[in-house]
């Protein structure tokens, strides 16, 4: 089930992140390039950082195929993506808990600390997004206004505390999903925002 809802997840985020590639106005290349590391980037940091190989595109390179197909189909159908925005919205958080679920199994499967393994999650769930932005020259909205990062370490606390009591890995992904889920989406409905630190004066 969670590897059903990843190959979901990777191919929206491609979709999404052709249209912020588009806005820079990227050639084709430049656009399967920004799939891939809004997509896969997430996973990727999480293995470079926990010296975790091989990397997930290397053992399942179908999925550089899966992402960068998604991006250009995008690209071609781009005048009606905005219709469905809203999909994408929902597809986008589901991204996230599943990328957040999948990169704290990863820590867990290491036996690294608990701290450990919920970075890891945020990490997985949303560097993706962050490196996505950079490239194309935006302020990270992860570092703006968006309740993003916090439902990935609420989803990933929610997952390893599950299993901590005891319960199975799969009893706990449901749980954590469905929980992260129904945060995130609330989160869009109600608009909500992070508290925002705001400095004008000079520094001397």
């Amino acid at each position: 089930m969670l590897h059903i809802l990843y190959i979901i997840a990777i191919t929206a985020e491609a979709m999404t992140a052709a249209l912020s590639a588009g806005r820079r106005n990227m050639d084709w290349i430049g656009v399967c390039i920004i799939a891939w590391v809004t997509a896969l980037g997430g996973g990727t940091i999480r293995n470079i950082l926990l010296d975790h190989y091989p990397m997930t595109w290397v053992e399942h390179p179908e999925y550089l195929l899966i992402t960068a197909g998604g991006a250009l189909f995008a690209a071609l159908i781009a005048s009606v993506m905005k219709r469905l925005r809203t999909l994408f919205l929902y597809l986008d958080a589901l991204g996230l808990v599943v990328f957040t679920i999948i990169g704290c199994q990863v820590a867990g499967q290491m036996q690294l600390p608990v701290v450990i393994v919920l970075l890891s999650g945020m990490i997985t769930g949303c560097a993706g997004g962050v490196l996505r932005d950079v490239l194309c020259n935006d302020v990270p909205l992860l570092f703006r206004k968006e309740v993003y990062a916090s439902v990935s370490i609420l989803t990933g606390g929610i997952y390893v505390g599950v299993e901590y009591l005891g319960y199975s890995t799969h009893l706990a992904t449901i749980i954590a999903a469905i929980a992260g889920l129904i945060l995130r989406l609330l989160a869009i409905r109600y608009k909500w925002q992070m508290p925002k630190f705001v400095y004008h004066d000079e520094w001397e």
